[in-house]
């Protein structure tokens, strides 16, 4: 199946940081994206959650993931924050409760086609003991 998706990604970069740490951040869990710096902010799109899904396969938190791209659904757009910190570390660790004091990465994900379930699916399948269930033909 073939999903269309706008993946936009954007991060605060504050005067005590690095951006190129924060770039780095950004690209060790979206690999394809192409990001720009203004106005204090990196901001960049891509199509692609392909390594974002890889991350979430070798960390094992699929229904974590599941739940936050659920939990910021609005129509066919959802929302989620991560940590700076850990996605500096390569990790992915979704931001929930008080924002930190550098920020949040922000991602906001409009889903063209077929519909947000199906693209979730594919990025997160969902689990049967913590194991990724096979979607049934």
């Amino acid at each position: 199946m073939i999903y269309r998706a706008n993946i936009e990604v954007t991060a605060p970069v504050k005067d005590t940081e690095v951006t190129d740490r924060v770039r780095d951040a950004i690209e060790n869990l979206f690999p394809e994206i192409e990001l720009t710096h203004q106005h204090g902010e990196l901001r960049g799109t891509t199509h692609s959650m392909a390594g974002f899904s890889e991350k979430l396969h070798e960390q094992a938190i699929l229904d974590t993931a599941r739940g936050a791209f659920f939990g910021g659904q609005e129509g066919n757009r959802f929302s989620f924050d991560l940590k700076k910190q850990a996605a500096f570390k390569g990790i992915v660790n979704f931001a929930v409760g008080e924002p930190s004091e550098l920020g949040e990465i922000h991602v906001n994900i409009t889903v063209e086609s077929p519909d947000p379930e199906s693209f979730v699916d594919s990025v997160a399948p969902p689990t049967e003991d913590g194991r990724p269930v096979e979607p049934e033909d």
